[in-house]
């Protein structure tokens, strides 16, 4: 047990020694979280938007009304020419046409149907998609304000409406943020700890001095828990200091137990170290460790359910995605955090980190080979 002790207060000394470091340790990942949760967001607020509107009625200026009145839209442009609006949206100054044909008032009116078009576009799919379904609620709101308008009073008992309210679970407000705190700060904690211990057992060869721990009576699994400890340490603060400033800054809700929190992370940090420590067995240089790291949590990120849903991937990639650890500690993270949940909704994503972490650290003592 000495000798561990030893070992973590030489990291300690070797990580506040480096001047350059202690930035990318603790002010960077503060940085970071502020930064992504407001620029990581896929609603959209400011949809740039062209009219062209040949009606020129009561009732498309109306719908346009609508339109206007959206804190979603911002009406860049009012043509009378289709061309123009579609010119203006292959040079990127557009991102949504309401085209209204000549004729549309008459046309709803006398026969009861009118014909609107809207032009997206759809590089980014995404975004595309959210254009279409609040475009396409605005107008039907306004279809039905105007059936109502108009509708014959001689039977008014053939109408019958069906009032709908709504009820959002776990983020009542539809707050992005909310939901993108928590994904965020697994991130950040991840890739400081993948990083730092990536490049650990790497320095030492690339210094010289690892061949004066390999002459030492020092054994594999004391050396990697001495390696294993500091790292460890320092990613629960900055997952402590990362959630005070997601409650300060973004009002984050914490509905669950944060020691439920903090055991999940003590575990899932076991695999990312371990992980990192693997990559720095395997690694000649820094260079080549931060690479493979790179590379690793590229995969990670974008599986992880952080952005995207896992449930919108290919049956092929949800399968291969449960050799993912984020997934699971992303999981655990908002479950805790926005839902209140227990240990036993989450023991499944507890307990794969666990068997993981036996395995990972298992092979990080395997792989490190202390040869004089």
């Amino acid at each position: 047990m000495r000798t561990i002790r030893y070992i973590i207060q030489k990291e300690f000394l070797q990580v506040f020694r480096d001047k350059a470091m202690l930035p990318i340790i603790f002010l960077v990942p503060i940085v970071q979280l502020i930064i992504l949760v407001n620029a990581a967001t896929f609603e959209m607020k400011h949809i740039r938007m062209s009219v062209v509107d040949l009606d020129l009625s009561a009732t498309s200026r109306g719908l346009i009304r609508k339109f206007e009145g959206s804190p979603f839209y911002q009406i860049k442009q009012f043509s009378f020419s289709y061309q123009e609006a579609m010119n203006q949206m292959q040079q990127g100054k557009v991102d949504l046409i309401l085209n209204i044909p000549a004729g549309f008032e008459k046309n709803l009116m006398k026969e009861n149907h009118a014909r609107a078009q809207f032009v997206i576009n759809a590089i980014n799919g995404a975004s595309a998609g959210l254009i279409n379904a609040y475009s396409t609620i605005i107008l039907l709101d306004y279809n039905r304000q105007t059936a109502l308008a108009n509708f014959n009073n001689s039977a008014p008992s053939s109408l019958r409406n069906i009032h709908t309210e709504y009820s959002y679970w776990y983020n009542p407000e539809l707050n992005y943020k909310t939901y993108m705190v928590p994904g965020i700060l697994v991130l950040l904690v991840t890739i400081i700890g993948l990083l730092l211990s990536g490049m650990n057992i790497v320095r030492e060869k690339e210094i010289g001095t690892i061949e004066q721990i390999n002459v030492t009576p020092i054994v594999k699994i004391q050396f990697i828990t001495g390696k294993l400890a500091p790292f460890w340490i320092i990613s629960l603060f900055e997952l402590a200091f990362g959630l005070t400033i997601g409650k300060l800054l973004f009002n984050i809700p914490i509905e669950g137990n944060l020691w439920l929190i903090f055991l999940s992370a003590a575990v899932y940090l076991f695999v990312i170290l371990a992980f990192g420590l693997l990559i720095s067995t395997i690694s000649h240089t820094q260079q080549q460790s931060m690479l493979i790291s790179f590379f690793f949590m590229v995969v990670f990120i974008l599986m992880s359910g952080l952005f995207t849903s896992i449930e919108s991937m290919p049956q092929w990639a949800q399968t291969l995605d449960k050799l993912n650890p984020l997934m699971y500690f992303i999981k655990i993270m908002r479950m805790v955090l926005l839902k209140g949940s227990t240990f036993a909704d989450i023991s499944r994503h507890f307990w794969a980190l666990v068997i993981y972490a036996f395995f990972i650290v298992n092979l990080a003592i395997w792989r490190y080979r202390k040869v004089a």
